[in-house]
């Protein structure tokens, strides 16, 4: 019954138009923990693999070294002399930390004038879009967790001249969301089936 009540009250958040806060999950190393906490993300996710054939850890682990799955994460305020705010090092917001140009490009593109960085359907489908474009434009796999972060972090000109080569702290940093993208795919082939289900059945598990 609690069981009920907590995904009925989900339901309800879900139906206002003010939206209730999404908060990070607690346990962020584990991908099916993830989406026990915000099935809703499941769908997202699943519905960006669908359109843009892109497997679903490789754009979640990505997300967790950007932003640790914090809607309003955006880069630190930089200060002259220590006290006088100057603006942040870049405009890089949201979930998928997308730069505004980079996401005025997403939008005319696939004509999501209306989507939103703080969204997480909307960043995760972004992020669906971006790995997608690596692929076309540089010929990294959708499935290479290290060169499409690489294309990420650097973009698509940048990591065509190179640059991460001479940057060995993301190359390390590219390396991890590789060793985190294998984990959240051994994790999510083990539990995928109860999301498919839908939530209607999961109420009475």
């Amino acid at each position: 019954m609690k069981k009920i009540k907590n995904s009925l009250f989900t339901l309800a958040c879900l139906s206002l138009l003010s939206g209730c806060a999404v908060s990070p999950p607690q346990n962020k190393e584990n991908l099916c923990e993830i989406f026990r906490e915000h099935e809703d993300w499941y769908h997202a996710a699943a519905d960006a693999r669908d359109r843009w054939k892109v497997p679903v850890h490789v754009p979640m682990a990505i997300m967790y070294q950007e932003s640790s799955f914090q809607h309003d994460a955006q880069p630190p305020m930089q200060y002259w002399f220590g006290f006088i705010p100057v603006g942040r090092a870049s405009t890089a917001y949201g979930y998928a930390q997308v730069k505004d140009e980079t996401w005025d490009d997403y939008a005319r593109e696939t004509n999501g004038y209306f989507a939103s960085r703080s969204d997480f359907a909307d960043a995760i489908d972004f992020m669906g879009w971006y790995i997608d474009k690596s692929n076309r434009v540089n010929g990294v796999a959708k499935t290479d967790a290290y060169g499409q972060y690489l294309n990420y972090h650097e973009g698509w000109g940048g990591y065509q001249r190179g640059t991460y080569r001479k940057k060995a702290w993301l190359m390390q940093t590219s390396r991890l969301v590789q060793q985190r993208s294998a984990r959240y795919q051994q994790q999510l082939q083990s539990c995928e089936d109860e999301f498919k289900r839908g939530w209607f059945w999961g109420l009475f598990d």
